[in-house]
């Protein structure tokens, strides 16, 4: 059974730090990219962070880079995004998902539960 546990989330002011960590079970989790993507109330949902469990590399929004930083555990079959200096506008379910880097770009094709972050001004 596939599954993704996201958990990490929760009450920051602004200016602090949250760490949020996705485990993966149920696929080869070398053959996949991971990414964080977060849904702010009343807003649609969009990417936030990525990485390639096959070379490693990574992506980040624009509204996250300098402050956001994305790993992998390949032994735990973890990866975690280490948010820093966080922001109001952060506030958001965070969710995280797999995508099978071998068939080239296209949906993500497992989705975890959300986990809700919220900061404080």
């Amino acid at each position: 059974e596939v599954q993704l546990q996201a958990s990490g989330g929760g009450l920051a002011q602004a200016g602090g730090s949250l760490r949020l960590s996705c485990t993966a079970s149920g696929f080869s989790f070398d053959d996949y990219a991971i990414g964080w993507f977060r849904q702010a109330p009343g807003k649609v949902t969009k990417g936030v962070s990525c990485i390639n469990n096959r070379d490693g590399s990574t992506y980040y929004a624009d509204s996250v880079k300098d402050r956001f930083i994305i790993s992998r555990d390949i032994v735990e079959n973890t990866v975690t995004l280490q948010m820093n200096n966080l922001k109001p506008e952060d506030t958001a379910v965070y969710y995280c998902a797999a995508d099978y880097v071998l068939d080239g770009p296209g949906d993500y094709d497992y989705w975890g539960q959300g986990t809700l972050v919220t900061v404080s001004s």
